[in-house]
């Protein structure tokens, strides 16, 4: 029994390759829109390069599930358009294959990639999404090592300031150190300087050694009628490690709770009427952004085609358009259920029942209307626009050039 035929094969040729194409440069692109902000906010935390790549990589799922849809919709629509421009589209139709049969290819596709998405928005953003809140509390408590500031006051702990020169092997090896430390207890003070400094580990994890080199020390305390002065080879000041309390739970934040904890959270639980609103309108908007891809085949092919003997590419900008737009309405909707106003199910999925209107009316209209185009208007508005365009810059230039 064969499973596929060879239009079928022919068309999983054609949606693939847009496809995986189009995820890899939307999460690219996103990633590097996103890898400044973090270098910028890592540096001033003064934490270590190596956990920007860790942010971004918890940050991958909350992309994907955003890229998934676009590449979804651009794979079947570059495919559609592709046999729609090389006249191969009227052949399949002249012979008799409706628009029904060849959707049945980019639904198995959209079947696939909504199981993905159920386990990304379902499973992995919730894990992800909270390491990396944990990592940005790390940054700013210290727990991840903070790094000392070239020719800048560096506190470390609560009574010890640094000042160094220079700093080699990520802040290991120090130069032109200068450091005070104060003892509230017994008002003991020490102002040191050293030409040099290593940051040693300790047999206590809360004290962390720094061994100075070739160095001056004032040790001075209330009862001392003038300050002691030494020069030292080789000393070794010892830095208490300020506590750094645990990361917070899951618990309470829905953005990081999991279908399956949202479900049950929801119906074993008795909770305020505002947090009951919050949880169920962002579960509503898992499912909703989910269900929605099923829209997606039909979508881009209505806009994949053009009109004939016309190569415009409109559809291809309203379609990355419309996926956008729906995207942030669907967290507006969610903004909006969250507040207790409006029950999340109405607020979340009457919209969702307008685009599927307006998307099977579109299909309807290419599919069984003799010479039905969708997106004719548009498409006519579009080249009038377009060639206005071009004739006021053609102008343009005949005027410059006889000037």
């Amino acid at each position: 029994m064969i499973i596929f035929n060879a239009i079928d094969r022919y068309l999983i040729r054609l949606i693939t390759v847009p496809l995986v194409t189009t995820l890899i440069v939307s999460a690219m692109l996103m990633v590097l829109d996103k890898m400044l902000k973090l270098f910028d906010f890592v540096a001033n935390q003064g934490g270590p390069v190596s956990v920007v790549w860790r942010m971004l990589a918890n940050m991958l799922p909350e992309y994907m599930s955003l890229g998934i849809p676009i590449g979804l919709m651009l794979g079947i629509l570059l495919a559609f358009r592709k046999l729609a421009l090389q006249s191969e589209l009227d052949i399949l139709r002249a012979v008799g294959i409706s628009y029904s049969r060849l959707l049945r290819i980019p639904y198995i596709f959209a079947f696939f990639f909504a199981l993905v998405n159920v386990a990304i928005v379902g499973y992995i953003e919730p894990y992800s999404h909270y390491a990396y809140e944990d990592l940005r509390y790390e940054l700013r408590s210290g727990a991840l090592g903070a790094a000392i500031k070239v020719g800048e006051f560096t506190k470390l702990g609560q009574h010890m300031t640094l000042r160094v020169e220079g700093s080699q092997d990520n802040g290991r090896n120090l130069t032109g150190i200068f450091g005070t430390s104060e003892n509230p207890d017994n008002g003991q003070k020490l102002t040191i300087t050293a030409d040099s400094g290593r940051f040693m580990p300790s047999d206590d994890p809360n004290i962390i050694l720094l061994r100075l080199n070739h160095g001056l020390l004032i040790h001075n305390r209330p009862d001392f009628t003038t300050p002691r002065v030494l020069s030292f080879q080789n000393h070794d000041l010892p830095i208490k490690l300020p506590a750094v309390e645990s990361f917070r739970g899951r618990d309470g934040n829905q953005q990081e709770m999991t279908l399956t904890e949202l479900v049950y959270i929801l119906h074993h639980t008795k909770l305020p009427v505002k947090l009951r609103a919050q949880l169920r309108a962002n579960f509503h908007f898992r499912i909703v952004e989910v269900v929605t891809m099923f829209l997606l085949p039909m979508l881009a092919l209505t806009l994949a085609i053009p009109p004939k003997r016309s190569t415009s590419a409109l559809g291809v900008f309203l379609s990355i358009l419309i996926i956008v737009t729906d995207h942030k309405l669907n967290q507006y909707c969610e903004a909006i259920g969250g507040l207790g106003k409006i029950d999340p199910i109405i607020v979340l999925w009457t919209p969702f029942l307008l685009f599927a209107l307006l998307v099977w009316r579109m299909y309807y209209t290419l599919a069984y209307v003799p010479g039905g185009q969708p997106i004719g208007a548009l498409e006519w508005f579009f080249a009038r626009v377009s060639s206005r365009i071009v004739q006021f810059f053609k102008k343009f230039s005949k005027r410059k050039v006889k000037a």
